[in-house]
């Protein structure tokens, strides 16, 4: 079995990649969430927030730097074993497409692989994204109100006492319409880019750091160039108080275009796309440099 279709070292190659993503990514998704979420202000009400910047220095200063890390810990618990399924389900949709080992994926064949691995990514997802969001928007409660959550623990203990399982996993429909789509984008992409970057009589095994860095970070703009409105329902729909929106997404999207319009569904793009060249450089940058690990350990 080839590099490219072991789930075993994708999956732990994936799983240190994915904790990369969130060291470096996860300020800027504390920004993205924050803006995605703030209230719509009141007529003569000033708005929370004028816009990426303003949000990060509002942040720092009032909170202090690590401000920025609110939640980190649900993502890095849970962004390492997503990334290492996704890897996992990378490899298994290669090898559900080859006909003979060894194969290369033409684009479509890598898109539908990391369209699949999007699906498997979703069970594991959906908890932490509803959890990290929950705790990332406790500043938009009033001033003096205490927090409603001491932490990822806390937020689980709650949501689960509120609506059980269901709860916990509310916005699940929302995430495979953002991910799907995204996923694919993400693989295709890479492999794409690491072919062109490829030297001339070369593999795509021996790019430089740089080049991997770079097709990462491209691989992560595509990724969220895709599914940024979806991301928006997605936020909307996890941080809303039970019961708001009954009809789920849709009662989001309905929302949305009758009180802010089309543009609303693009909040946070700003620090989506700051966020999505380093993070995703660090991620395919730390699982190229495991599965280089890996094989010199003959694994």
């Amino acid at each position: 079995m080839s590099s490219k279709t072991n789930p075993v070292t994708n999956f732990l190659a994936g799983g240190v990649g994915g904790a990369c993503t969130v060291i470096v990514g996860h300020p800027f998704d504390t920004v993205k969430v924050r803006l995605q979420t703030m209230p719509k202000p009141k007529p003569g009400e000033v708005v929370p927030f004028k816009g990426t910047f303003d949000c990060f220095r509002q942040t720092v200063a009032k909170e202090g730097f690590f401000a920025l890390y609110k939640g980190m810990a649900a993502p890095l618990i849970g962004v390492s074993p997503l990334f290492a399924v996704y890897f996992a389900g990378c490899s298994v949709g290669r090898w559900l497409q080859q006909t003979h080992p060894g194969q290369e994926m033409t684009f479509l064949q890598n898109f539908n692989a990391g369209a699949l691995a999007g699906v498997f990514t979703t069970i594991i997802m959906v908890p932490g994204e509803r959890i990290k969001c929950l705790l990332q928007v406790q500043q938009n409660a009033a001033p003096g109100t205490p927090n409603k959550y001491a932490g990822p623990m806390d937020v689980a203990r709650q949501l689960y006492k509120e609506g059980g399982i269901r709860s916990i996993y509310r916005g699940t429909g929302a995430t495979l319409l953002r991910d799907i789509p995204a996923s694919g984008a993400y693989l295709s992409t890479y492999e794409y880019l690491k072919k062109a970057l490829a030297p001339a009589g070369s593999d795509t095994t021996q790019l430089s750091p740089m080049r991997v860095l770079f097709a990462g970070g491209i691989a992560g703009i595509a990724n969220w160039s895709v599914c940024i409105p979806a991301d928006v329902l997605k936020s909307r729909l996890q941080t809303a108080p039970e019961g708001k929106y009954p009809d789920g997404i849709r009662g989001v999207f309905r929302e949305i275009i009758r009180e802010e319009g089309p543009r609303a569904l693009f909040k946070g793009f700003v620090p989506v796309m700051l966020r999505a060249f380093p993070a995703n450089a660090a991620c395919f940058f730390g699982f190229e440099m495991a599965m280089e690990g890996f094989k010199m350990l003959g694994l």
